[in-house]
């Protein structure tokens, strides 16, 4: 089922049947969405347990991931990460409508959630992807998990579109990189986001540097990968497109820092229309986007930004959630 409003479309039913709770909205941010299970880690010890939860790219991916009890998992495996497994995840694909095929990494989204649907976790959960036609923010709220995530990650020219509804979808952080709306269309009282792009000073270009190194690293830097290994992985087209030069960005660098401005601008706007309650900010700017062999560090900044806040949390539930209700 699927009904529009404005210019959003929703797939799934249209009245939340829950009691309404903390929504919690978990940002895009590649790499950097790492951050996210640090927060989640604190909220958990804290036993502030959101009843919806809505995400956006990584988001997506984390908020699934919490949401089918599987973050435990999602952490172990995020912190195994180094540069020659991620290049391992790589099939990269020239006839094709992005750089990368996704099969390795559908594989492994298959290993924890295949056959599960939407319907099948216990909370509200919607992931926001973006139709690349009409160009309408749509909620992704019923069907398979897994198609709803990859969904929400295909970052254009990267990974191919996801064809859904004879619609072909991608990432929602085109659209809406912090969904607190869709939280609060659910019903949330209060909603948490958390925003993986507000970390101006952290994105700032190094002393001596004239480019900003948003996308994290030269993947076929010799130091980090054997010329011998990076044979097993790649093309010379690959190479052409990650390799950089001395004191320059690499082509797919150039893509994904103009993704990285395109999408720090649609969030401020987004928010300043949609505010969340609470508005966690992780100071992870320095991070690349693409910089996942990171996790340990990102969880960390992650659980320091939630720490900072749950104060705010705490004051903020007394308001909007009161006891005797």
């Amino acid at each position: 089922m699927s009904d529009s409003e404005g210019d959003k479309e929703v797939i799934g039913p249209a009245t939340p049947e829950h009691a309404p709770g903390i929504g919690l909205a978990l940002g895009g941010g590649m790499a950097r969405g790492f951050a996210h299970i640090g927060v989640l880690n604190v909220l958990q010890r804290h036993n502030i347990r959101p009843s919806i939860v809505t995400g956006t790219s990584i988001g997506a991916v984390v908020g699934a991931s919490y949401l089918a009890g599987k973050l435990g998992e999602f952490e172990k495996w995020a912190l195994s990460l180094n540069r020659m497994r991620i290049l391992s995840y790589l099939d990269f694909r020239v006839r094709s409508a992005g750089m990368i095929g996704g099969k390795k990494l559908f594989r492994i989204l298959e290993q924890n959630f295949k056959d599960m649907d939407i319907e099948d976790l216990p909370y509200p959960f919607i992931a926001i992807a973006a139709d690349l036609v009409t160009g309408h923010e749509v909620w992704l709220r019923k069907g398979s998990l897994i198609e709803a995530m990859t969904a929400s990650f295909a970052l254009p020219g990267v990974f191919p579109p996801v064809e859904r509804n004879h619609r072909f979808l991608v990432d929602g952080a085109l659209v809406n990189p912090v969904p607190v709306a869709p939280a609060q269309a659910m019903g949330a009282r209060m909603t948490i986001g958390v925003d993986l792009n507000a970390d101006i000073i952290g994105k700032a270009a190094k002393p001596g540097q004239g480019y900003q190194t948003v996308a994290g690293f030269d993947l076929f830097n010799e130091a980090d990968v054997p010329l011998e290994e990076q044979a097993k992985y790649t093309s010379t087209l690959t190479k052409r497109l990650f390799k950089r030069q001395e004191h320059s960005p690499s082509l797919f660098g150039v893509m994904v820092s103009a993704l990285g401005i395109m999408q720090d601008r649609m969030t401020r706007s987004r928010l300043a229309g949609d505010p969340p309650d609470i508005h966690i900010k992780p100071q992870i700017g320095d991070i690349g986007l693409l910089e996942f062999e990171k996790a340990e560090e990102l969880i960390a900044r992650g659980e320091d930004a939630a720490v900072k806040v749950l104060p705010e949390i705490k004051d903020a539930m007394e308001v909007f959630l009161p006891p005797h209700e």
